[in-house]
């Protein structure tokens, strides 16, 4: 009888009736990454602690103009921390929870990948024993809120950490918000990069947890009394810095490449995709030297085959100007050159 009961049980299984020990379907995050291709950033909106503090509000309108520049991917920073109970359960404010709703839903009818992440938690980078607890919670949110969006729509569990979130402090933190996603997300494509605001020469300390469906992330910001000249937020020495410009000579290219390296030998052997979630240049350099060390990031970026989000649409680093209500076109050239 046990030996009949075997046999039955085995031919139940084969036909598919017992699924409960099938492993869940694996995500191929390379290809992931290349759907994320050419994107960028929503920045200065949401992650602002409240929308619209930093001059920027969004408009439904802005999904259609990325995508009509032929951008594919839109990463949407977003300061969770500033709209959530401060003790536990930790409950995400719902108005808030459907601004994030509208954010989707635009991008997604605008046939735009997400890049959803969490940014500015300060508190977190100062103290991040004490509010481990409620990032975690937050990314219980989240993840159960989106589990049913698309595979367009990518988790990035946190942005830039820094400060004494770094280190051990970080890669402990890793497995523990990962557990968070995959309990409701199981296959869902997630991004994480190093400590020390993302930092490319941090790369050796960034340990990631045994999970297929990651890709790495890094920022890219050099020279950065070049790219931050005259930014109000900057260290003093560079905030008092101008006519900084950069040409993109032999010199300059070569310190491009070899950080880019750095990053495709460490992608290479973690067998690790890579999305350059941020770069760009402030304002206060001129457009000509803008222009060309943008063009310079994304040819390097795309030759060693990273996605990438430029930093960022309409505000000080805009590739948008929201006054003229027109790209500039310097540097939309050198983020989506014509023929390529």
């Amino acid at each position: 009888m046990a030996r009949l009961l075997l046999i039955v049980w085995f031919c139940i299984a084969s036909a598919g009736v017992i699924t409960a020990q099938s492993p869940p379907a694996k995500t191929d995050v390379f290809a992931v990454n290349r759907s994320l291709g050419r994107g960028i950033n929503l920045g200065n909106a949401l992650e602002a602690p409240k929308e619209g503090d930093w001059g920027l509000k969004l408009e439904a309108r802005y999904f259609q103009i990325i995508a009509e520049a032929g951008f594919q991917t839109v990463r949407v920073p977003v300061k969770w921390s500033a709209h959530a109970a401060k003790e536990a359960p930790y409950t995400i404010d719902p108005r808030f929870f459907q601004r994030i709703d509208w954010v989707l839903e635009h991008a997604t009818a605008n046939k735009l990948n997400v890049v959803l992440n969490v940014h500015h938690y300060d508190e977190m980078d100062q103290q991040p024993q004490q509010h481990l607890p409620r990032l975690i919670a937050l990314w219980e949110q989240i993840a159960k809120r989106y589990k049913d969006q698309p595979a367009v729509v990518v988790f990035e569990l946190y942005n830039e950490p820094h400060d004494k979130f770094v280190d051990d402090q970080w890669n402990n933190a890793i497995p523990q918000l990962l557990k968070a996603v995959r309990a409701t997300n199981p296959t869902r494509a997630v991004i994480v990069g190093p400590p020390h605001w993302n930092a490319i020469w941090a790369l050796p300390k960034l340990k990631l947890p045994d999970d297929p469906n990651l890709i790495l992330t890094v920022h890219y910001y050099e020279p950065f009394p070049f790219t931050h000249q005259g930014a109000h937020w900057a260290p003093d020495n560079v905030k008092k810095l101008s006519g900084i410009r950069w040409q993109g000579t032999a010199a300059e290219m070569a310190e491009l490449r070899q950080k880019f390296d750095q990053v495709a030998d460490w992608a290479k052997k973690n067998q690790r995709p890579v999305f350059l979630g941020e770069f760009g240049a402030y304002e206060k350099a001129d457009m000509d030297s803008r222009a060309r060390w943008t063009a310079a990031v994304v040819r390097e970026a795309e030759a060693r085959g990273f996605s990438w989000a430029y930093w960022e649409f309409a505000a000080g680093f805009g590739a948008y100007d929201r006054t003229a209500q027109a790209w500039r076109e310097p540097l939309l050239k050198a983020l989506m050159p014509k023929g390529k």
